[in-house]
């Protein structure tokens, strides 16, 4: 590969998706590195003045400060648009950072949203308090309910905001529908995709228009940065986020960047993976606990929309305990080999109680009203040989009285 191929879009586009992961995006210095390179730099300097101001003028490419662009970033940032077959994509410090950005950027005072009720806590945060503060308006609805969709929009209803699967009841929102009538209305549609990435599922093929990431979760993979991504048309990253992104900074360090791609080169391996061990552990639990909420089982009310929607069930479920939260800690106290940690996507085995951790700050009524119980939990299926798995859970259960 010579050194900007991995740039130059009449190629990159004919690669297929495991191609792009590992070399999508990839810019050589003069050195030649196999790797790519880590750019730990704030600003740049220039052989003239007459370049700066062509570049702060916008008519010249090039970097001007690592707040607005810098090559390790850039890189990450031409990966992941690869892979999600958008035009464009901007990364974030953090997965809120993105969600926050992917939405400000584009609502104002007067503005209308309409956001799924079962989602990540901060995300309902975001909606429930930050963006009233700000005069927006916001209605949630039942997200596996079309019509609700519909009958939520005003004239000035301006974003449609979704996670699917959701966190952590695992509901499946119908995107061809959702998209369907946000286009109608000329509402631009945002989705959280950090359950599966675009190695399982791409939200642009059915419709949405903008998709936002925690790559801390299963780009990265292995628990070690924080990052947020927000993928969309070049027109709705140049002229929404951008500016919004410029001036309020919550940019990406390039070490992160750079651990991300590192991350981007397995990902359709780990995720694969992951899934099959999900679904053989899903399979193992499904006769052991009360409900179980795996969207490859046939047990999912939403099954068949889920396979229509992935291509694979990701490593991520949840299930209900009958003995609430007593029973719910019994069976994390009880675990040996996977760990109790809040976080997702990680090559390691994760469980955690959604009513005393993630979604705590939603409030028992808040919590009630997305159907997330005291005898919820949610696992994280990592790599481990998926037998230890099934065996640790296996003694948790039995010592939690199931």
């Amino acid at each position: 590969m010579k050194r900007t191929t991995g740039q130059d879009r009449s190629k990159t586009r004919n690669w297929r998706p495991a191609t792009r992961a590992i070399r999508g995006g990839t810019w050589r210095s003069e050195m030649g590195e196999t790797s790519e390179a880590l750019f730990l730099t704030s600003g740049y300097c220039y052989d003239d003045a007459a370049t700066v101001a062509a570049r702060f003028a916008g008519e010249q490419e090039g970097m001007t400060y690592s707040r607005l662009q810098n090559p390790t970033v850039a890189m990450l940032e031409e990966r992941i648009a690869l892979l999600e077959g958008t035009e464009a994509c901007r990364v974030q410090a953090s997965g809120m950072a993105a969600m926050t950005a992917a939405l400000l950027c584009q609502l104002s005072a007067g503005d209308h949203m309409v956001s799924a009720r079962a989602a990540f806590g901060s995300c309902r945060w975001l909606g429930d308090h930050l963006l009233p503060r700000f005069g927006i308006d916001v209605t949630v609805v039942d997200a596996t309910d079309t019509a609700a969709w519909e009958a939520a929009v005003r004239p000035n209803t301006r974003v449609f905001f979704f996670e699917t699967p959701a966190n952590p009841t695992m509901e499946i929102a119908d995107m061809t529908a959702i998209a369907g009538i946000a286009k109608a209305h000329g509402i631009v549609t945002v989705a959280d995709n950090a359950f599966c990435t675009p190695a399982l599922q791409r939200p642009m093929e059915f419709g949405v228009d903008v998709v936002a990431y925690s790559a801390t979760k299963l780009m990265d993979g292995q628990g070690r940065v924080l990052a947020g991504a927000v993928c969309g048309s070049e027109q709705f990253i140049n002229e929404k986020l951008l500016p919004f992104q410029r001036n309020t900074g919550p940019n990406l360090s390039p070490f992160n960047a750079w651990v991300v791609l590192k991350g981007l080169e397995t990902l359709d391996l780990r995720t694969r993976k992951q899934s099959e061990n999900a679904l053989r552990l899903g399979q193992f639990m499904e006769e052991r606990v009360p409900v179980m909420l795996h969207p490859w089982l046939d047990s999912h009310p939403q099954h068949a929309l889920a396979k229509q929607q992935m291509d694979a069930c990701g490593p991520i479920f949840s299930f209900v305990l009958d003995g609430g939260r007593q029973q719910a800690h019994a069976v994390l106290d009880a675990l040996q080999l996977i760990d109790i940690s809040n976080n997702i996507g990680d090559s390691r085995s994760l469980m955690c109680h959604p009513a005393s951790s993630t979604h705590h700050n939603m409030g028992p009524e808040g919590r009630e009203a997305m159907g997330i119980s005291e005898g919820m939990l949610r696992i994280n299926v990592g790599l481990e040989d998926v037998d230890d798995l099934i065996e640790d859970i296996d003694q948790a259960l039995t010592k939690a009285g199931l």
